[in-house]
C-alpha cells in the first residue's frame, strides 16, 4: 500500500479531480488519488466487472460468501453501494461457514455478525457440525497439520452450497480477489491440474448444475481492498487461519509477491495467461455427475466430501487423500476394509 508522500514534502494533487490532495498511490494504476476518487474508481471498476460479464438479473436473490475478513467485508459494503447506485434490483443475503476453529472462526463471525447489523442484511450460518458431525477443531485432532485444509477446503465449498440451497438463492459470490485467482493459475499450473486450470480463472462457475458462484472482485487487487477497508473504516477481521501456515497456497503467494514487486502488472499478467490457455482437444477431462450417496456434483461415484467424511468415521482419515476411487464400491455399501487395505491407508500407500 502507497502513501501519496512523505509528510514533508509538498502535497500530490488528486490525478483524478485536481482539487483535493492525494492520500495514495494505486498500486494497481499507480495513479495518485483523494479518498472520494479512490472510492469512486474502486466501485466504478466492480461495477464494470459485473456489467461486463452480465453477472445478475434483476430480481435475483444473491448469497454473500461471509467470512469476517476484508475481502468479503469489502465485496458485502460495495455490492450494497452498487446495488442502490445502479438499480441492480438483488436481494443481498449474508451467507457464512462455521468450520469450528477455536479462537479464530467463533471470532470472525462475530464481525459477521456486526457486519450484517451495519448493512442492514440478512445472516445464515451454516456449520460443519451440523452438517457434517465434525468440527475442524475435532479433524485436526486425528489428522494433524498436513492435510487438514483439504479437508477444511472441500467441506467449506459443499457447506456453502449447502447452505444457499438452504436458502434459496439464485447465486453466490464470493470474495476472490485477483491476487487469489493467480495463485489458483500458478498453483494448478505446477501440479498439472489441467481441468481446475481451465476453469478457475472464469469469473463464473457452476453452470454444470451446482448453484453458480461469481467472483466480482475478480479484478480488484489484494491491496486496493486493504485500502478501500482502510480508508472506508470497515470492520473486519484480519487473523489468518491458525490451522493454515503450511497451505500449498502459501508458496505461490509468496512466489506472486515476488514477481509482483519485480513487476505490479504480475497478479493481471497471470489471471490474463490462465484465460488465454488452450487445451489439446485430444486431451481428456472429468465428466461432472452427481455422487451416489449424497447427490451433490462429482466427477466420480462418491464426491470427495463423502470420502473424506467416510473416512473421518471409520477412523481412516488417509482414505480421502490420494487415489481411492478404486474401494468406491466398498465405502457406498459401507462394507469394512481388508486388513491389507487397512495397512495401507495408515501407511499412507493410497
Amino acid at each position: 500500500c502507497s502513501a501519496a508522500g512523505p509528510a514533508s514534502t509538498m502535497p500530490v494533487p488528486c490525478s483524478h479531480c485536481q482539487k483535493s490532495s492525494a492520500v495514495l498511490r494505486r498500486p494497481k494504476t499507480g495513479h495518485s488519488l483523494c479518498r472520494p476518487c479512490f472510492f469512486w474508481a474502486f466501485e466504478e471498476e466492480v461495477h464494470q466487472t459485473i456489467a461486463s460479464a452480465r453477472l445478475f438479473r434483476p430480481g435475483e436473490t444473491v448469497g454473500i460468501g461471509a467470512s469476517g475478513g476484508k475481502d468479503s467485508t469489502v465485496l458485502a459494503h460495495v455490492l450494497k453501494v452498487l446495488n442502490e447506485r445502479h438499480g441492480y434490483g438483488l436481494n443481498l443475503i449474508l451467507l457464512s461457514v462455521d468450520e469450528g476453529i477455536t479462537g479464530y472462526r467463533d471470532d470472525s463471525l462475530e464481525t459477521v455478525k456486526r457486519n450484517q447489523q451495519q448493512y442492514d442484511l440478512p445472516l445464515k450460518i451454516v456449520s460443519y457440525e451440523e452438517l457434517y458431525g465434525w468440527t475442524m477443531d475435532a479433524i485436526v485432532k486425528q489428522v494433524g497439520l498436513k492435510n487438514n485444509c483439504t479437508f477444511c477446503g472441500v467441506f467449506r465449498r459443499q457447506a456453502l452450497d449447502r447452505g444457499a440451497m438452504m436458502l434459496g438463492v439464485d447465486k453466490i459470490c464470493t470474495g476472490h480477489n485477483a491476487d487469489d485467482v493467480a495463485e489458483t493459475v500458478l498453483m494448478n499450473f505446477l501440479r498439472g491440474d489441467i481441468a481446475r486450470l481451465r476453469r478457475c480463472t472464469a469469473i463464473t462457475t457452476g453452470s454444470e448444475g451446482a448453484i453458480p458462484r461469481c467472483k466480482p472482485l475478480k479484478y480488484a487487487y489484494e491491496k486496493e481492498i486493504v485500502l478501500y477497508a482502510y480508508f472506508k473504516k470497515l470492520d473486519y477481521f484480519s487473523t489468518e487461519c491458525v490451522y493454515s501456515p503450511n497451505a500449498y497456497r502459501g508458496h505461490a503467494r509468496a512466489f506472486l509477491k515476488d514477481l509482483e514487486s519485480v513487476r505490479p502488472s504480475a497478479i493481471v499478467d497471470v489471471i490474463h495467461s490462465g484465460e488465454n490457455l488452450s487445451v489439446k482437444e485430444d486431451v481428456r477431462m472429468p465428466v461432472q455427475g452427481t455422487c451416489a450417496r449424497c447427490g451433490y456434483i462429482s466427477s466420480q461415484r462418491l464426491c470427495k466430501a463423502c470420502v473424506l467424511l467416510e473416512g473421518l468415521n471409520r477412523g481412516l482419515p488417509k482414505l480421502g487423500i490420494g487415489k481411492h476411487h478404486r474401494l468406491h464400491e466398498k465405502l457406498l455399501a459401507r462394507q469394512p476394509l481388508t486388513e491389507q487395505e487397512e495397512r495401507k491407508l495408515r501407511a499412507e500407500e493410497f
